[in-house]
C-alpha cells in the first residue's frame, strides 16, 4: 500500500487545506476628553462640540454641562490618527479665539 492509499488521497481527489485566515485585530480606540476651566464660555464649548465633534444642540450641552461639573467629559471614541487630529483641532480653535479650553485624549 503506498502513502497515497494510507491517506486517502487519490490523484485527483486529494483533500486540499486552505490556508487559514489569520484573524484581524480592530486597532485600538482613543476616547477623546475635553478638560473643565474657569475661563471658557459655555456657548463657546458647545459650539466646539457641535462643529468639531458632530453632537447634536441637546447632547452638545449635555457634554458641557458634565465637563463643567465633574472636570472632564468624552466628546467621542476614534481610531489614534482620528483622535490626535480632534485634540489638535479642538486646541487650536480654543487658541485661535483667546479661550484656555483643552482636549486630550486615552486610549479605551
Amino acid at each position: 500500500m503506498s502513502d497515497e492509499q494510507d491517506h486517502g488521497w487519490h490523484g485527483d481527489n486529494a483533500l486540499t487545506v486552505a490556508p487559514s485566515k489569520p484573524k484581524l485585530k480592530h486597532p485600538p480606540k482613543y476616547r477623546v476628553l475635553m478638560m473643565n476651566d474657569d475661563y471658557t464660555p459655555m456657548d463657546f464649548v458647545i459650539e466646539v462640540l457641535q462643529d468639531l465633534f458632530s453632537m447634536g444642540h441637546d447632547s452638545a450641552t449635555k457634554t458641557m454641562m458634565q465637563v463643567h461639573t465633574e472636570g472632564k467629559a468624552p466628546c467621542g471614541l476614534y481610531t489614534y490618527e482620528i483622535a490626535e487630529a480632534k485634540v489638535e483641532q479642538a486646541n487650536s480653535y480654543a487658541q485661535q479665539h483667546g479661550h484656555p479650553l483643552q482636549c486630550t485624549m486615552e486610549e479605551e
